[in-house]
């Protein structure tokens, strides 16, 4: 089980290097995701259920869908802009 956790806490920190290097906006979204499922089951180990499902829930599930509206809504997905600059 010890070798598992340290597999999680690896990549655990491999996401949050990686998100504060990506340049992408829609990338950074996905590398949170997977940084939020993998903290949910860290939770999990850690034996609480009850966090694991909100993390789950809240940083993976809402708060995904909320940057990926706000990305959206402010243009600054690059496909759009290629999209525009094309018609």
């Amino acid at each position: 089980m010890e070798i598992m956790e340290i597999i999680l806490l690896s990549f655990l920190v491999v996401c949050a290097v990686s998100v504060a290097l990506s340049k992408n906006l829609l990338t950074s979204i996905v590398i949170f995701m997977a940084y939020s499922v993998i903290m949910s089951i860290i939770w999990m180990v850690l034996e609480s259920p009850d966090l694991a499902i909100t993390e789950a829930a809240v940083g993976a599930g809402v708060t995904s869908v909320l940057f990926y509206i706000t990305l959206k809504k402010i243009h600054a997905m690059k496909g759009e802009e290629d999209d525009e600059t094309e018609e």
